[in-house]
This record gives structure tokens, sequence and C-alpha cells, in this order.
């Protein structure tokens, strides 16, 4: 089988390990180029690459390089937060395919930019969001599937992660997190816990989200972390994000990366017969957990009784292969899928339109804010697409 010539832009911590335990570990994948504003970057990726591919890539710093270079066929855009969606709309003109990491978008705009590149060009895209290829969110996307949960009514989700360290070192080690923590005030990282969630619950796909509100606290974690009363930052420590969709269920996420405290997505997710808990990785169902309900401790860690019955058909097969890559294997996964689709011509199953939508959040939510948490409407990026079931159906 010819390999699919790929070309990653952005060599950060992000893009850098994604090459080196991911992408250059597959064999019908051959990295053609790497791009980062910066040389050292650079220098090193085509390093690693020459020394797994046996013939040196194209090194570049400037994006239109790569856009422009006839070996490569695809592109992983893993830079800067703010450069994602509009090196996405260039690379999909240029008729490259087109993986694209996480983040939130800075505007609407931005995200009907997005859509309508690829309406123009119909070149295959996929939002990177590793997070949907968790095991336990595919083990509960699966329970809901087969009506474990009953009818969906509520789900949490949150990024819980301690990133003190990482932005206050932004400079140092000239990451983007910490010029966005100064100046902007938003749900700036969605993408983790709603993807899993909007996946359950059909959007874009015979559902929608229709309207947020957002809320968030003072900004006092990272000045104390610093111990310096005069530094500011914008992005308050804890954000409550509430979303309202067209089937009536509801969503809310946390942003909380400023406080000391232990990693988590939690990832939750109550029906009208039961539910599943990330906090606990436990399955309480109707009737049959009643009895524990005020001694649930005994039942923490319960979720692994459901795998033989409910481990998500991918999971299933991964586990007997050998689970391979970065982040216990979802970035694998994602990967996987996104070169499968391009290479066989089928749909991406993360597509541009749950793309605009997740990543609209943080422009949205940062308004909500600035509104002192007003209601902000959610744009149907679709255009009245979403009424039509199916997942994977070709929009016109």
């Amino acid at each position: 089988m010819e390999k699919l010539r790929v070309g990653i832009i952005g060599l950060g911590c992000r893009g850098y390990s994604l090459m080196r335990d991911v992408i250059l570990r597959m064999q019908d994948v051959e990295v053609t180029a790497v791009c980062d504003e910066y040389k050292d970057r650079v220098q090193a990726a085509s390093k690693l690459a020459e020394e797994a591919g046996g013939k040196p890539p194209l090194a570049a710093v400037d994006v239109q390089e790569v856009l422009d270079s006839p070996l490569v066929d695809a592109v992983v855009i893993a830079s800067a937060w703010e450069s994602h969606i509009p090196i996405a709309v260039r690379a999909m003109h240029a008729g490259k395919a087109v993986g694209m990491e996480v983040g939130g978008a800075y505007s609407v705009k931005q995200c009907w930019d997005l859509v309508d590149a690829w309406e123009a060009t119909k070149v295959p895209f996929m939002l990177l969001e590793n997070c949907c290829y968790g095991r336990r969110e595919m083990m509960a996307m699966n329970m809901v599937k087969k009506g474990i949960f009953g009818k969906i009514i509520h789900c949490k989700g949150g990024y819980l992660h301690d990133l003190r360290e990482e932005i206050a070192g932004g400079k140092e080690n000239r990451h983007y997190r910490l010029r966005n923590y100064i100046h902007r005030n938003a749900e700036n990282y969605p993408t983790h816990e709603l993807g899993p969630i909007a996946q359950i619950l059909n959007i874009n796909r015979g559902n929608r989200m229709l309207t947020l509100t957002s809320t968030v606290s003072k900004a006092e974690g990272l000045r104390e972390y610093l111990s310096d009363s005069t530094s500011a930052f914008a992005q308050g420590d804890v954000v409550n994000t509430i979303i309202k969709c067209a089937g009536g269920e509801t969503i809310l996420l946390t942003l909380n990366t400023t406080l000391p405290r232990f990693y988590s997505r939690d990832f939750t997710v109550w029906g009208t017969k039961g539910m599943y808990e990330e906090a606990t990785d436990s399955v309480f169902l109707d009737k049959i957990d009643a009895a524990y309900d005020f001694k649930w401790k005994e039942k923490w860690g319960n979720a692994a009784e459901y795998e033989k019955d409910y481990e998500h058909p991918t999971w299933k097969k991964f586990l007997a292969e050998g689970i391979k890559g970065s982040h216990d294997g979802m970035d694998w996964l994602e990967f996987e899928a996104f070169f499968d689709s391009v290479r066989n011509h089928r749909p991406c199953p993360i597509d541009v339109y749950d793309a605009a939508a997740w990543m609209s959040v943080t422009a949205l939510a940062e308004e909500s804010i600035a509104l002192g948490g007003h209601p902000v409407a959610i744009p149907d990026f679709t255009n009245g697409k979403w009424i039509l079931a199916g997942e994977n159906r070709e929009y016109a």
C-alpha cells in the first residue's frame, strides 16, 4: 500500500510527541514535511523523521511551503491555538487533507470560515479530539446506544488540570497558553469534555446545542502561585458553562486549570435508568444499585464489571491487538481513524460541523461572561442539516 504523506505543522510539545509516539510508528504513513516558526524545533523534528524514515523531510518555518509542496497529502495542525483555524482553512483551499488539533475558537466567524472552506473544497477534515476515543467514554457511549441508561437527561464534564507551572513558564517555554490567560476570560479548552458528550447526545446528527450561559470566578490562582500580587490575568480560575440542547438535554462544562487539584475530565452521563461517573469510575443502575445509594464507596470502580458486555467494539479490537501510542491509546485511535478516512475516501468521524460547534463554545462563553452570564445563542453551523439523522452522511 502506498504511504500517506503527512506534513506536521507545529512542533511544540504536542506536535513533536504526536510525531514521535504515534505518526512515525504507523507503517502506512510517512512524514514528508515538518514546520514550526522556531528553527530549533524544526531541526529536532527533521532529525527524528529522517531517523525513522531514512530520508529528510521538507523542513520549513513558513506554513505556505508545506501547503505548496506536492510531497504532502495531508497536514496535522498542532500549532498555537490562535493559528489552528486559519491554517486549516488555507490547507483545505490548498487541497491538503486536514487533521486539526483541539482548542477553542476566537470568534464565531472563524467557525463559519472553517465550515465555508470545507463546503467549498470538500477536502477531508477531522478535528483531532482524542478524548472521543477514550476507553470509558466509548464504553459509556455504547451503553447509551443500547439503552442501558434510558433517556439521557444531563451530562457533565470538565478540563480539570493543574497547569500553573506550564502557564507561568510560557515565556521561557514559548507556550501560547500564557498570553491567552493574560488577555482572555473564557471556557478556553472545551472539547476534551464536550466531544464525547456531543457524540452521546447526537449533536449535529438529530440534535444540536441551542444556547449557553457561562459564569466565572475571580482570578487568583496564578497570582498566588507566582507570589506576585501585581501580575494581572484575565482568565478566571473556575468557569462553569451550561448548554441547552434542542432535545431538551443539558450539559455542564467546567474549566479549572489554575488551582491545585488532581487531573480529571469529570465525564458523567445521567439518564432515566442509570448513570456513569468518571470520578469514581462507576455505573449506577436503577433498582439494581438502589441499596447502595448511601454507601456508594463500596461500588467505586465497578465500571470494570461492565466491560465484558459493553466494551466498545473499537476498544475490544484495540485491546486484543495491543494498545499503542500516547494518552493510553486515544491518540493512536484518533489518527488511525483520520488516516483511514483520508486513504479510503470516507467521511471523517469528527467532521467540520462538529469542530465548528464545539470550538465556538470558547468564543460564546467569552461573550456570556462579559455580559455577566447572559444566555448566548449557539449558531447552527449545519444550516438545518442537523435534523438529518445518521452518523456517516455527507452534507450537500
